[in-house]
């Protein structure tokens, strides 16, 4: 066997590989090596946002890199061997350096500012992460002798706006802070934010942890802050490992500490804080009040943390993509970044795709891509070959948009102009299968249990809105339920404290405004067109389909189907649960559903 020693193995360690089994991929490539398979060496990297083929194995050799998907530990040994004799196994690659794969189209229009270096390191390694330019943006402010205020300007002049969902200007909420006269400033990264997009936030974090500590540290430098704490969600353990092993490794080379980056008077250091993951924690008042160790519920602004935040001295709140984004402006500059997006929206926007999607996982595109660009093109399009419906933006406390507005530019004002939000980057695909009211509910469940309670109209408002979409889902709705909750919609959203009570009301005004004939279906004709709501659904069995086979009687728990063997079966209206057990356990498609 003709091997190369510069051959290099590399497996996908984050969360979705290790979720896949990619440990168990990794481990049984160490016991081929120890078994006598050489040649090669084993590396390890993070995600890289191909989530749907996991686990993920690349080999990188003379010829060039390919990545094979859905790599387990039955399927690596015949792969790892074939290719080191030569022979690519083309049916399992979804990423070629020299070939066309299955799956190019996943990466096809995508730029990678934040995701950068995301599967492309080990984010264990810092000299790894030091090869992939990081902490050369620092380094190039103290070289060329940028003061904090030229600093703030750059940022400015790219457009960046903050990524956790507001999309408020970064270099604005900067100057802010850096005109707060005080001796004690901070620094803080969101990364407790709660929504679908919360997973390109904990991808990042494993992925490349010192781009975000790198991006800290800057703005540390911009505003004149002393310290930074990671706010990082508890049930992220792998993400907050690995920033602790990058923050150790950063103060070992003498990045963080006092006299920073070898700068008198540069004293930075980052630490990382634990959340308990309460959504309402988000928002940065709340947050603030967690680190200072009270519980976290939303305060009166003004005073903005810029003035008053971290035990009342001048603060400055990002999450994690913003942060991740600011050294690669700092080395290319503001105008290599401001020429990618629109005019309002500068720059890339990560999206986590999740739901009725084949290609589901993260990825990065320029500002001003479609709705549809992203869902049929990097995203492959609805499961199952269905009708693509509407997508839901911005978290639970974004809006559906529903298909026939799929070209919509993806930027902060055309998706707030359809009542949805930017949010995180949460992007879940609906198809026609899904109960457009069955999903309101859903996401206003989410965000009523996760209300802090100190506003009554969140705390209320949103449960009285709950209730009423409990109703019309059970088949108990009113036509007044229609203007009641377009009432309490907008009460609640104007007079609630902060963005979770807000936004809250989204997913119901939206899907009021492009799926009224729904809720109309609902109250008016009993019927759920979805077919999802239990309680509007009839059950009934096609006597030309029916052989009799009278598994759908022995399966059903009421004894609600009435036939003996060879003989059509007939569902009993009067007994029938409308569980769907007939509907699941029948073979030859005779229970309709109505």
């Amino acid at each position: 066997m003709e091997q190369t020693q510069t051959t290099k193995v590399i497996v996908g360690l984050g969360s979705c590989g290790i979720a896949a089994g990619a440990v168990k991929t990794y481990n049984r490539i160490k016991e081929l090596t120890a078994s006598g398979l050489g040649g090669f060496e084993l590396a390890k990297t993070s995600c890289i946002g191909m989530c749907y083929k996991e686990p993920l194995v690349e080999i990188q050799d003379a010829s060039g890199s390919v990545i094979y998907g859905d790599m387990t530990e039955d399927k690596i040994d015949l792969v790892l061997r074939n290719h080191l004799n030569g022979i690519v196994d083309r049916e399992k690659v979804v990423s070629s350096g020299h070939m066309s794969g299955t799956e190019e189209a996943f990466f096809d229009g995508q730029v990678k500012i934040a995701l950068r270096n995301c599967g492309y390191m080990d984010p264990e390694v810092i000299e790894e992460a030091e090869q992939r330019e990081a902490y050369a943006a620092i380094k190039k402010i103290f070289e060329t002798g940028m003061g904090p205020e030229q600093v703030i300007a750059e940022v400015l002049a790219s457009g960046l706006r903050g990524r956790g969902g507001g999309g408020f200007p970064t270099g604005l909420k900067w100057k802010f802070a850096f005109q707060s006269e005080s001796d004690e400033k901070y620094i803080i990264c969101n990364a407790d934010e709660g929504d679908p997009g919360a997973f390109m936030d904990r991808s990042l974090l494993e992925g490349d942890p010192h781009a975000v500590l790198e991006g800290m540290m800057i703005g540390g430098y911009a505003i004149g802050a002393t310290a930074g704490v990671i706010y990082c969600r508890a049930e992220y353990p792998l993400a907050i490992k690995r920033l602790n092993i990058a923050i150790d490794q950063a103060r070992s080379k003498g990045y963080l500490g006092k006299n920073a980056m070898g700068r008198n008077g540069f004293n930075f250091d980052i630490y990382v804080k634990e959340g308990a993951g309460a959504f309402v924690c988000g928002e940065e008042t709340a947050l603030i009040a967690s680190i200072e160790g009270q519980r976290g519920m939303p305060r009166k602004r003004p005073p903005f943390p810029a003035v008053s935040g971290l035990w009342k001295k001048p603060t400055n709140i990002n999450n994690v993509e913003t942060w991740a984004n600011i050294p690669w402006i700092i080395n290319k500059g503001a105008a290599a970044y401001a020429a990618y997006g629109t005019e309002k929206s500068k720059g890339t926007k990560v999206f986590a795709l999740t739901g009725k999607i084949r290609n589901g996982g993260l990825v990065e595109v320029p500002m001003g891509i479609s709705i549809n660009d992203i869902i049929f093109k990097l995203g492959g399009g609805i499961q199952n070959d269905r009708k693509f419906k509407a997508v839901q933006l911005g978290g639970p406390s974004g809006g559906c948009i529903p298909a026939e507005l799929g070209h919509t530019p993806v930027d902060y004002d055309s998706v707030t102009a359809t009542g949805a939000i930017m949010g995180s980057g949460g992007m879940v695909v609906m198809d026609e299968t899904t109960c457009m009211i069955d999903l309101a509910k859903f996401f206003l469940h989410f965000t009523q249990e996760e209300s802090c309670g100190k506003c009554t109209f969140c705390r209320i408002g949103t449960k009285r809105m709950l209730e009423i979409l409990e109703r019309i889902t059970d088949g108990k709705g009113k036509a007044e339920d229609l203007d009641t909750l377009e009432l309490l919609a907008y009460q609640i959203k104007d007079n609630s404290l902060c963005g979770l009570g807000q936004t809250a009301p989204n997913p119901v005004l939206t899907t009021l405004k492009y799926f009224k004939n729904e809720y109309e279906a609902h109250i008016f004709d009993k019927k759920c067109p979805a077919k999802v709501c239990k309680p509007l659904l009839s059950y009934t069995i096609d006597s030309e389909k029916c052989t009799g086979c009278t598994v759908c009687a022995k399966k059903c728990p009421t004894a609600a189907i009435d036939g003996g063997r060879k003989q059509v079966h007939l569902i009993r209206t009067e007994a029938c649960i409308r569980c769907g057990e007939c509907f699941t356990v029948c073979k030859f498609d005779a229970v309709l559903v109505d």
